[in-house]
C-alpha cells in the first residue's frame, strides 16, 4: 500500500537504541511517534492482568482483541508496559501470526493518519519496513552486536534496582533474538532496501545526526 504522509520505518532487535533513535528523530522533524513494541506490550500486559497465558494463542488473541477495541497511545505511556514480566511475555504473545494481523490496523492507520499537528510518522520495531509500511520512503534497520545490546539492557535495569546479572540478560536476548527472527509471520530481518543503522559505536545524538542526515537527503 502506497504511503501518502511522509513514514519512516525504523526496525531492529532489542537494546538496538532504535527507540531513543526514532523518539528524537520525530521531535526534530515534527512527525508524530509509534512505539509499535508497546502495542504489543500492552496485549501482553492485558493477557497477564486476564490471567492468561502469552504463549496460548487463543489467550494472546483475546487480548489483542481487547486492545484494538479501546486503543489510545496515551496507554502506551502506562509505567506498568516497562516490567521485566511484560517484556517477557511480549515476545511470547508476538510471536502469534493472529496477534500480529490484528494489531496490523493500529499501526498502519497511525502511519496513515497520524495526530495533528504533526508532518508525518516515524514507526519503531521489528516488522515496519517489512510488513507494516513496507512503501515507506526510509527504512533503518538499527542494530548493535549482542554484546553491546545486553550491556546496555543490563545498565537500564542496574538503574531501576532490578537484580540481575549481564550473563542473564545477554542469555536472554538471545533467546528473545532467536524468537523473534525465527518465527513464520513477520520474522525479525531488514528489508530489502532498508539501511543498515548500526550504533555499537555510536552516542544517541550522532546516531541521530547520521538518522537526520539520511531523512533530509531522501527527502522524508
Amino acid at each position: 500500500r502506497r504511503m501518502i504522509t511522509p513514514v519512516i520505518a525504523i526496525d531492529g532487535p532489542s537494546a538496538s537504541g532504535k527507540g531513543t533513535l526514532a523518539r528524537k528523530l520525530a521531535e526534530k522533524l515534527n512527525f508524530a511517534y509509534l512505539d509499535t513494541g508497546a502495542v504489543y506490550r500492552l496485549v501482553a500486559r492485558t493477557v497477564i492482568a486476564h490471567g492468561g497465558n502469552p504463549d496460548d494463542e487463543t489467550d494472546a488473541v483475546a487480548a489483542a482483541r481487547v486492545v484494538q477495541e479501546s486503543f489510545h497511545p496515551e496507554q502506551l505511556e502506562d509505567p506498568a508496559l516497562r516490567t521485566d514480566e511484560v517484556a517477557q511475555a511480549t515476545s511470547k504473545a508476538a510471536f502469534h501470526g493472529s496477534v500480529r494481523t490484528i494489531l496490523m490496523d493500529i499501526q498502519r492507520n497511525f502511519a496513515a493518519h497520524p495526530p495533528a499537528p504533526a508532518l508525518g510518522a516515524v514507526l519503531d520495531g521489528r516488522d515496519i519496513g517489512t510488513v507494516v509500511c513496507p512503501d515507506a520512503p526510509l527504512k533503518l534497520y538499527v542494530t548493535a552486536s549482542p554484546e553491546i545490546r545486553a550491556e546496555r539492557r543490563f545498565k537500564e535495569l542496574q538503574y531501576k534496582g532490578i537484580q540481575t546479572t549481564y550473563e542473564a540478560v545477554l542469555q536472554d536476548m538471545r533467546e528473545r533474538d532467536a524468537r523473534d527472527s525465527g518465527r513464520s509471520v513477520a520474522p525479525l530481518k531488514p528489508a530489502e532496501d532498508a539501511i543498515l543503522f548500526d550504533t555499537s559505536d555510536l552516542t544517541a545524538d550522532k546516531a541521530l545526526e547520521k538518522a537526520l542526515h539520511l531523512a533530509q537527503r531522501l527527502a522524508v
